[in-house]
């Protein structure tokens, strides 16, 4: 069983910054990404960014464009990203999911059901 760790959700002002980090225990191959997906109260699971191994390649929704980073560490034996988010926003509030998997090519990437490990979330409140 595949085990996803997420860390660094927190309270932080509009305007603030925080840094989440996540990291797997699966073994990377082939079209192997992580992803970042979250999901605010009454509202569906949106997708923030994904770290494609092959290339390797990022993407971004485009509502965090410009002010999230999505980054790997190379330092770690096991598969590990970070999520550096900047200029947050009180609409920024939502539970974090962290998520790796083989998403069947770089149009599926966005895509929730193309994750097959997904973490407990980490929850991130932007006050105004």
């Amino acid at each position: 069983q595949v085990q996803i760790d997420e860390s660094g959700g927190g309270l932080v002002q509009a305007g603030g910054s925080l840094r989440l980090s996540c990291s797997s225990s699966g073994r990377p191959f082939g079209e192997y990404a992580m992803g970042w997906f979250r999901q605010a109260p009454g509202e569906e699971r949106e997708f923030v960014a994904a770290f494609r191994w092959r290339g390797p390649m990022t993407f971004y929704g485009d509502s965090v464009k410009g002010r999230f980073t999505i980054s790997r560490d190379n330092s770690k034996p096991t598969p590990t990203v970070f999520l550096q988010m900047n200029s947050l926003k009180p609409d920024d509030t939502a539970v974090y999911f962290c998520a790796a998997g083989y998403p069947a090519g770089t149009t599926r990437v966005t895509a929730a059901s193309e994750y097959i490990n997904w973490g407990q979330g980490t929850q991130v409140t932007v006050s105004s």
